[in-house]
């Protein structure tokens, strides 16, 4: 399962802390109300009832007492309904609808003990509040009060309080949202600079700030980019300069090299293949210069310009004697890309050679595009490129050394190393794959190449 980012996570505390706080403050609100309410109906009605029942003892006290027009005679309005109890006949102003079934066994006990009792039941699925009163040994007076108007009353204020809750708790979400926003900028933009510099950007540098808790962070930043520019730029410097101090002495090495190869004829077996053997270790050497004169050169800014780069695909193939046929494009190609030409130029080129040296040559070279990105894959059937090496493949020196001696090929193990740094130059990437029936699959991605 895929974590979730910073500011999710910070949004969502900022959420769930608002959703408890304005949760625990509406049920304790809720609860608060509540029994308030109730506690004040509850009072008016037991004075209601005393007020009733002291009506209803006045009127039994009379001779000949008809007890249902006694019942009849009291002010209950449309909330109250009176119930008496003598002996065992019950009372009530109207026919019974199951008001005397809704007087509990135990609170009737308790009121002909002679104690008055108050207790909620439910009558026709509403509550109710039962209250009983003794008048005489015999005779009990109840008086059933409902409460559906507080009930409704409380289930408003219980959907009021909830969507206040949830609004509370998305006003949270939003409060951490736009908070980590505003914190994480900082970071953000420590991210892009540092993707700038990934891509080759060394001019990339964090804007100064007035903030004192960020002045360290953007000037140490900038600091550290600063010292390891001057690093690279020492780096390429100094291969620079080797590369070019060694052109001349290998210049001569060449030339007294191809003089043993014409007279090779004139020498004995074992100095002839001592002499083939330095001629093809110049040629490896020459090669490597060029090479890392090119690797000193990747900084150089990208010229993008339209080009066709299935042209430039078939010229690299025709100049290494492989057929044009071997260059296949997707339908719907665009007819050029906004691309550096020399660059992609020496991509193709490398990732042909690299095929011929050390894989037994191309099988296919792949144009395609998606979403604005070029695509360049070559593919070979050779031994294919271990899963552990896949990463490592397009750094300098690592993949030309394996394959030099696994492969016995004659690479100086930097032309992979230029692909990779031509294609940080465009913003995009290479990378190592299995070919679908076996061998391997180089592959370069070149965003925004689309006019």
């Amino acid at each position: 399962m895929r974590r979730l980012g910073l500011r999710a996570r910070v949004s969502a505390g900022f959420a769930v802390g608002a959703l408890l706080l304005s949760a625990s403050m509406a049920l304790v609100s809720y609860e608060l109300t509540r029994r308030s309410l109730l506690d004040e109906r509850e009072r008016t009605a037991v004075r209601a009832a005393y007020f009733d029942a002291a009506v209803v003892r006045t009127g039994l006290d009379t001779e000949e007492t008809d007890v249902v027009e006694v019942l009849r005679s009291l002010d209950t309005g449309g909330n109250r309904r009176p119930l008496l109890l003598r002996g065992d006949d019950w009372y009530a102003r109207t026919a019974d609808t199951g008001l005397t079934a809704a007087v509990p066994l135990d609170l009737q006990r308790l009121v002909r003990g002679g104690e008055p009792a108050v207790q909620r039941v439910r009558v026709d699925g509403q509550p109710t509040l039962l209250v009983g009163l003794p008048l005489a040994p015999s005779t009990s007076y109840y008086e059933l009060t409902s409460l559906r108007e507080l009930d409704q009353t409380l289930r408003v204020l219980a959907l009021a309080l909830t969507a206040v809750a949830i609004v509370v708790a998305g006003s949270g979400a939003a409060l951490g949202w736009y908070a980590t926003r505003h914190s994480l900028r900082p970071l953000t933009a420590v991210a892009d600079a540092a993707q700038e510099i990934a891509a080759g950007n060394f001019s990339a540098r964090l804007a100064t700030t007035t903030d004192p808790d960020l002045t360290r962070l953007s000037t140490s930043f900038n600091h550290m980019v600063d010292q390891l520019s001057q690093r690279i730029e020492r780096d390429r410097r100094f291969a620079a300069d080797v590369s070019h101090e060694l052109r001349s002495p290998l210049q001569t090495l060449a030339a007294a090299a191809s003089v043993l190869a014409r007279r090779r004829e004139h020498l004995d077996d074992r100095t002839a293949t001592a002499a083939g053997l330095v001629a093809d270790e110049i040629s490896r050497f020459q090669r490597l210069v060029d090479d890392l004169i090119q690797l000193a050169r990747g900084d150089q800014p990208v010229d993008r310009a339209p080009v066709d780069v299935a042209a430039l695909a078939r010229q690299a193939c025709r100049a290494r004697g492989l057929p044009d046929t071997l260059v296949r494009t997707d339908p719907g190609l665009a007819d050029a890309w906004l691309v550096d030409e020399r660059r992609v130029e020496q991509i193709l080129a490398n990732l042909v050679d690299n095929a011929l040296r050390h894989a037994g040559g191309p099988v296919a070279v792949r144009l395609s595009q998606r979403d604005g990105t070029g695509i360049v894959e070559v593919d070979d059937e050779g031994p294919g490129v271990p899963p552990d090496d896949r990463k490592v493949i397009f750094d300098r020196f690592v993949r030309g050394r394996a394959a030099h001696s696994r492969a016995g090929g004659d690479g100086t193990g930097l032309g992979l190393a230029i692909v990779a740094q031509h294609a940080a130059a465009h913003r995009g990437r290479a990378g190592a794959l299995d070919r679908p029936g076996g061998g391997a699959r180089f592959r370069v991605e070149l965003p925004e190449v689309l006019p």
